[in-house]
């Protein structure tokens, strides 16, 4: 039996949301056919809130990417309703994808074709600062951090 110091660490780990401050942008989310809308909503955010980056930019794009796989995940395996919110701060966004099924952590796909999904979690732990889950009654909070990559903010974000 392995010792308690090498035992495998969860995969996205129980742990609280970071406070960042800064306009929140929500969504209420009802099915799969709806993510190409919610990046949209996304885009349309970065795009007015001069102060961070843009949505073509790298950390744009990693932000979309990652409000795209956390809320599908939560439409595929969690229950509604499932609400989706972005917190734009000074640094970075908290991404924040709440469901309905606050006794079920998220969880990985294991040994499973890569063509037939399930690398969801994955990917966004690879794109974010830190990330992690939590409930709050019967609601899961599943979180990602994603900082600013250097050079995104536009030139005029520190005159704002």
């Amino acid at each position: 039996m392995g010792s308690p110091l090498h035992a495998p660490q969860p995969a996205w780990p129980a742990r609280a949301m970071p406070d960042v401050q800064g306009p929140v942008w929500r969504w209420d989310v009802t099915s799969v056919r709806e993510l190409a809308a919610l990046r949209a909503g996304v885009r349309d955010c970065l795009d007015v809130d001069r102060r961070g980056p843009a949505a073509h930019s790298p950390s744009g794009e990693r932000l979309l990417l990652a409000v795209e796989e956390l809320t599908s995940n939560a439409l595929r395996h969690g229950e509604l309703p499932v609400r989706t919110a972005v917190t734009a701060g000074d640094e970075g966004w908290l991404l924040s994808v709440t469901d309905a099924a606050g006794d079920r952590p998220p969880a990985e796909a294991v040994d499973r074709d890569p063509a037939l999904g399930g690398l969801g979690l994955k990917l966004t732990a690879t794109l974010a600062g830190t990330y992690g889950w939590v409930t709050d009654g019967d609601r899961k909070h599943v979180w990602a951090y994603l900082p600013f990559t250097p050079g995104d903010l536009p030139p005029d974000a520190a005159d704002d």
